[in-house]
């Protein structure tokens, strides 16, 4: 085929078939609901409006729904592309570095404290969290030394800070932040224009902004030193794209919510037609990703024929996601991740013997039990808890302590516990330190499977880890069949993991929606608690694990200091490394999800226990497991003890304080890393 034939047929592909495939989105879009309207009264009700219950229902309810979905879907896709040519990072989206946790953070933060700063929809302090969450990524992760990979790793995990930031204002605040969850999933819910009206001046400005500093951003692409060498003043131009790009999504944000990926997937799209220039990736990124927008929100409604509204923003995930995860794999196949080592696991300070760490981790694990059992919205009762313990006090405040207390810590405990030795078998299976059930896609596969079992199947209690644990399996699966193709490269499994919690957070939020959960107890449990729990969970998902999988973990422990050699040489040695990692790596996928179905989805357990281990005992595996085992369940012990004190009689979902402290602790972690 002739070349300039070629390129006159794909550009129109892109620009016209784009355009007509919008507008058959549009009328698609604009006659789902309840009752079927025919093309001709959607036409008359657009071009020749009359005072009909049709044309109301079309030219108010309808129409603004979709001309937002066009605005936000063009605007998040130019977002993207300025992102990506800035950054020089073609992972980079406002959703994979950050910046919409941010906006939402901020928004929400507002809402609850500032509330006169709700003005013009939030829209300033959306883009003041915006800015700042991107300029906090961007200098984490190296600023202009940055690789893609390590970039959107501190994006993702920055997002789940703010994350846990968020949940816990809304748990806290329900009634001043009532209205918010469905709008945090991101919805393009309309009852007027006036959200269209808010955001078509900035973005039409914005945009404008952008093409006019597209010639100067293609010769950005040319590298920093050749655009200054023709005169382009590099700073300026990016201070004004990234910018207009922030303002872009602050928008969007603050009128329809933090809708995901479509930043990433759309400029992607257009430029695997082989568009270089930005102007036409600006305005094929524009019609594209209002496409692919629009098309979310017409199969979120055919999902949910009810119209009950399924959250838009986590259909674009479920689609994002895997594209993050192929444009991941390419990036690895073409060698331009640029990452060579590893993340420090850790150095060993002091070394101490088992004889000694292990009777003193015990006796504070006790002492922090004995507290936890003596506090509560009363205060610190020591003597009223020794009572008790003695059979000296009233039957109620011995039920209180001996049936609640007791057995909530000691769940604590016991999942603590499971899911650190989860993360000490995935972190030595895969030879990667940041591993961990809940950054790998484990957990979130475990929440899955748990969600399923309970409001799609409407079983009893005792199918939940089994449905828990077929969803771990499936998603480590996943998992491990990425993890060979990208030769269980640390950072770079790591971001695939967090693409496969993205697509299982996804499926959690419908289901959520679908089940008419509270707000309070969908984010609780999200979040991962230790509310209400007892010996009935101790039974039923703990104590079997432990009693069974633990000590066959324990006879093969040696197994990872092989591993850790490195497949040649363990092979070398006469293991079987496929079949010992997949055996090994399955026993640690059936702990996280026992954890997951007993407690919800509590993550970084996993990643904080065994490093803070190794410092205290070197790298053997042997002492590694009693010892991470045991900081595992202190940690969530002292979690579940703040949990119920810092804000009582309110109570903090246990998860997000691990959260607070396990995503600061990655961060840390990246920053040691050696290159």
């Amino acid at each position: 085929m002739n070349p300039n034939y070629r390129k006159v047929l794909i550009g129109a592909l892109t620009f016209g078939g784009g355009s007509i495939l919008l507008c058959l989105l549009t009328f698609i879009h604009i006659n789902q609901g309840n009752v079927s309207l025919p093309l001709s009264t959607v036409l008359q009700s657009i071009f020749n409006p009359m005072d009909t219950i049709e044309h109301h229902t079309v030219r108010v309810m309808r129409l603004p729904r979709a001309v937002i979905g066009i605005l936000a879907g063009g605007g998040l896709a130019v977002s993207g592309v300025i992102l990506q040519t800035v950054t020089k990072n073609p992972l980079a989206s406002a959703s994979t570095l950050g910046i919409h946790s941010g906006t939402y953070f901020a928004v929400v933060a507002a809402t609850i404290y500032f509330p006169f700063a709700a003005v013009a929809n939030g829209v300033v302090t959306a883009f003041i969290g915006g800015i700042l969450t991107f300029l906090f990524v961007y200098v984490l992760s190296g600023g202009g030394d940055a690789t893609p990979v390590r970039m959107v790793l501190a994006g993702m995990i920055v997002t789940f800070l703010f994350s846990s930031l968020t949940s816990l204002l809304q748990i806290f605040y329900e009634n001043e932040t009532q209205g918010l969850f469905l709008w945090g999933s991101g919805t393009l819910v309309q009852n007027d224009w006036n959200g269209v009206q808010f955001s078509l001046p900035f973005i039409i400005v914005s945009f404008i902004i952008l093409l006019i500093y597209a010639r100067k951003l293609d010769t950005l692409t040319l590298g920093d030193d050749v655009a200054t060498a023709l005169g382009q003043n590099i700073k300026s131009v990016k201070l004004v794209t990234i910018l207009a790009a922030v303002l872009l999504t602050s928008v969007t944000v603050s009128v329809v919510g933090p809708i995901g990926f479509v930043g990433l997937v759309a400029p992607h799209i257009v430029k695997l037609l082989g568009f270089r220039t930005h102007t036409s990736l600006l305005i094929g990124s524009f019609i594209w990703g209002a496409n692919v927008l629009l098309f979310a929100d017409v199969m979120a409604r055919v999902i949910d024929p009810s119209f009950s509204e399924l959250p838009v923003g986590a259909i674009t995930a479920l689609v994002g996601s895997p594209w993050l995860i192929w444009l991941v794999l390419r990036m690895k196949q073409e060698g331009n991740s640029k990452e060579t080592g590893s993340v420090m696991a850790g150095r060993v300070a002091v070394n101490l013997p088992l004889a000694k760490i292990v009777p003193l981790l015990v006796l504070v694990i006790i002492v922090t039990i004995g507290i936890s059992m003596s506090s509560g919205n009363y205060g610190f009762e020591p003597i009223v808890t020794y009572e008790a313990l003695m059979g000296q006090t009233n039957e109620f405040m011995r039920n209180f302590i001996l049936e609640l207390r007791l057995p909530r810590s000691l769940v604590a405990l016991l999942a603590g516990a499971v899911l650190a030795v989860s993360g000490l078998i995935f972190q030595g299976v895969l030879r990667n330190p940041l591993a961990d059930p809940s950054v790998i896609g484990i957990t979130s596969g475990a929440g899955v499977g748990a969600l399923t079992t309970i409001y799609f199947f409407s079983v009893s209690a005792f199918w939940v880890p089994i449905g828990a644990m077929a969803g771990a399996l499936l998603f480590f699966l996943v998992v491990m069949a990425l993890g060979a193709k990208a030769e269980f490269h640390p950072t770079t499994l790591a971001l695939l993991g967090i693409g496969i919690s993205a697509f299982g957070s996804a499926f959690i939020q419908i289901m959520v929606v679908q089940a008419e959960l509270g707000v309070s107890a969908a984010l609780t449990w999200l979040s991962g608690t230790t509310y209400a729990k007892g010996w009935s969970e101790i039974l039923k998902f703990l104590l079997w694990p432990v009693l069974l999988f633990i000590p066959l973990l324990a006879f093969h422990i040696k197994n990872l200091d092989v591993l850790s050699l490195g497949d040649d040489a363990a092979k070398g040695l006469g293991l079987g490394v496929i079949s010992v990692r997949f055996q090994m790596a399955l026993l640690a996928t059936l702990l996280a999800a026992c954890s997951v179905a007993a407690v919800g989805a509590i993550g970084f357990v996993g990643l904080i226990a065994p490093h803070f281990s190794r410092l205290l005992v070197g790298s053997a595996n042997q002492k590694l497991l009693p010892v991470t085992m045991l900081i595992g369940g202190f940690l969530l012990v002292v979690a579940d003890l703040f949990s119920r004190t810092l804000l009582a009689p309110n109570e903090i979902p246990s998860g997000i304080l691990v959260a607070l402290i396990g995503a600061p602790y990655f961060l840390w972690l990246m920053k040691r890393r050696s290159v």
